[in-house]
């Protein structure tokens, strides 16, 4: 199922970064947290399949830099301890922030609700994910 993704994050000047594609494979979501689960298991795969630092450029072209700086940031993409990530530390650690409301689910601009709100998922639908996190720190 082709889905596309979108992050938005409150209080920035640019709030939203272009929609990225995603394709699940296998069982369609049946309900908001199985979403998470696919989709999370999803980045952490294609996190883990980079190559490491030796295979990497050294530099940054006019355009890479172009590119990552539309998109909110701008690095080498490298994983410098080596260490792959773990699939299912990710997945509790994106299910606790959803269920602690650190960030929030829409599909096609409706609130996707509690993690076992049931979904009906079509081809093409628009998932936004808005991180609400805007103040950290100190008070003082």
């Amino acid at each position: 199922m082709k889905l596309s993704i979108q992050l938005k994050q409150l209080g920035k000047r640019k709030c939203t970064i272009e929609p990225m594609p995603v394709e699940l494979t296998g069982e369609i979501p049946h309900n908001v947290q199985s979403l998470i689960t696919a989709i999370v298991r999803r980045q952490v795969e294609e996190y883990n399949a980079r190559p490491d630092e030796n295979e990497l450029l050294k530099y940054l072209t006019r355009e890479d830099l172009d590119n990552r700086a539309e998109s909110g940031k701008v690095g080498f993409g490298v994983n410098y301890n080596g260490k792959k990530a773990s699939a299912e530390a990710a997945v509790k650690n994106a299910l606790q922030s959803y269920e602690d409301g650190i960030f929030r689910l829409f599909i096609n601009d409706e609130e996707a609700g509690a993690s076992d709100s049931p979904l009906a998922l079509k081809e093409g639908d628009r998932l936004t994910f808005v991180r609400l996190t805007m103040l950290l720190g100190r008070l003082w």
